[in-house]
């Protein structure tokens, strides 16, 4: 693993060849658009066997043409007073609180057999805990790197949506956010392109995968050490392939990266750029169902090696300044995300992940590695069947070299407390409980533990306590 996350130059622009890939790829992408028109004529067969007896006795309800979702948030986070004999600009700071708000409206409407277009628009407003710095384990996924004091209107989605079944069974589809309800057989195509999340195709987890219904830290919402492409508030532009077959899928896709590290801007047109594959195998364990999915992904960009930034610092003596020594590199890493079933109200996840250490982290967090695990479990026992409780354990790492960039008086995309003489992993102990109070209405109270936050031994442990509300329709 060590000699495959190793930062390589790839020149100063290979854009010829970039050009090509993305341009093969929008043509991949592109073709069922193509062939969607000409199955636009078969539109009305579709909906007629959607509208036949299934094989159960129960009629089939015909696929949705148009509609509305939406959903609004509100989160409320403090942390307690702990140790800090010492802040620098990316500190976490104690006895502090913020809140964030969010409202977002989802729109959604078919356009051929197969095929569907969505517009998300949303309201944000509030600020994370130090502005989102201090810990490269966040507390909460709902926080954005960009925050204000009055609601500003952003779309995050503009993108459609091609289905191609190809074979199998047909299953039912819920309706739900940025998925239209309906019908798809199990054996299929899926191109997705435009605006949209990384992580709304890749490093999906049922379990710790929604800062909204689930787990707040980022840790246990995404892999850490998964630095995905993506703008401040975590969305990019590109385009997506799946192919499902049986118990196996395959993924792979291309986004714009920022155009500098944790930018609210993207570098259009791919010249940064983000290429990720991904594995999928689905299994059967004692008649309890679960998958294991492995993630590769590859960034390209204009990217500074950490030993040189401080070099340059120690030889001029002047500060760490990363942005002096950036040249056009590549950064890779890997996942590796585990999700089981082991009984009817009790699920498994974890997930393990690790990325080059040599390199400044470009758009997620300052993570090289990271290992969490979990377990989520619905209130059945104690007849709160839309009750569900969680309790996951993070461990955050960095290498040597992005220790002794921290201790120089680096900054990171979060972390940065002016020195690092005693680095340590950072440690998360996250539990909480999300309880239905009204329909559509969840009431959430969430409790983390974090040791060495940012990794500094010198500072910590914190507790941050956590409310959150949160409807939808």
């Amino acid at each position: 693993m060590a000699g495959f996350l190793t930062v390589r130059n790839v020149g100063p622009d290979p854009r010829g060849l970039i050009s090509k890939v993305v341009f093969a790829l929008m043509l991949v992408v592109a073709a069922p658009t193509v062939l969607g028109v000409a199955q636009s004529a078969f539109a009305a067969d579709d909906s007629a066997a959607d509208g036949q007896q299934a094989a159960d006795g129960q009629q089939k309800a015909p696929n949705e043409m148009f509609v509305i979702h939406g959903q609004f948030t509100y989160v409320e986070q403090e942390t307690l007073g702990f140790n800090a004999p010492y802040s620098g600009p990316n500190s976490l700071s104690s006895n502090s609180g913020r809140e964030t708000t969010d409202a977002t409206l989802y729109v959604g409407a078919a356009l051929w057999s197969g095929a569907e277009v969505w517009i998300d628009a949303e309201l944000d407003q509030g600020f994370g805990l130090d502005d989102t710095l201090g810990v490269a384990g966040f507390p909460s996924g709902e926080d954005y790197k960009v925050g204000k004091n009055q609601p500003y209107l952003r779309l995050p989605r503009l993108l459609v949506r091609d289905t191609l079944n190809v074979g199998g069974e047909r299953v039912a589809v819920d309706a739900n956010a940025n998925q239209l309800g309906g019908y798809r057989s199990v054996n299929r195509w899926v191109f997705t392109f435009g605006k949209f999340s990384v992580v709304d195709i890749f490093d999906n987890n049922q379990y710790a995968h929604d800062p909204r219904g689930d787990f707040f830290n980022w840790t246990n919402v995404d892999a850490g050490a998964f630095d995905y492409a993506a703008d401040a508030w975590g969305y990019s532009v590109g385009a997506a392939a799946e192919w499902y077959q049986d118990a196996w899928t395959i993924r792979a896709g291309v986004f714009d990266l920022s155009n500098v590290p944790n930018s609210v801007h993207l570098d259009p047109g791919f010249h940064e750029f983000q290429m990720i594959a991904e594995l999928e195998k689905r299994h059967v364990i004692a008649d309890r169902p679960g998958k294991v999915m492995v993630t590769a992904f590859d960034s390209r960009a204009r990217m500074g090696l950490l030993e040189q930034a401080v070099q340059l610092a120690q030889s001029t003596d002047s500060p760490v300044a990363i942005a002096n020594v950036r040249q056009y590199r590549s950064r890779m890493g890997a996942v590796l995300n585990l999700e089981q079933q082991l009984c009817a109200d009790l699920g498994l996840f974890a997930r393990v992940s690790k990325a080059a250490g040599n390199v400044e982290a470009y758009d997620f967090t300052d993570i090289d590695r990271s290992v969490s695990t979990g377990l989520s479990l619905k209130g059945s026992a104690w007849s709160r069947t839309q009750d569900t409780a969680g309790l996951a354990l993070v461990d955050n790492g960095i290498s040597a070299e992005r220790e002794r960039y921290l201790n120089a008086g680096g900054l990171g995309i979060l972390v940065g407390d002016g020195k690092l003489p005693h680095p340590g992993a950072e440690e998360i102990l996250e539990a909480y409980y999300d309880a239905a109070v009204l329909p559509h209405a969840q009431l959430t109270v969430d409790y983390q533990y974090i040791d060495h936050p940012a990794y500094n031994r010198d500072r910590g442990p914190v507790s941050v306590w956590a409310v959150r509300f949160h409807t939808q329709f």
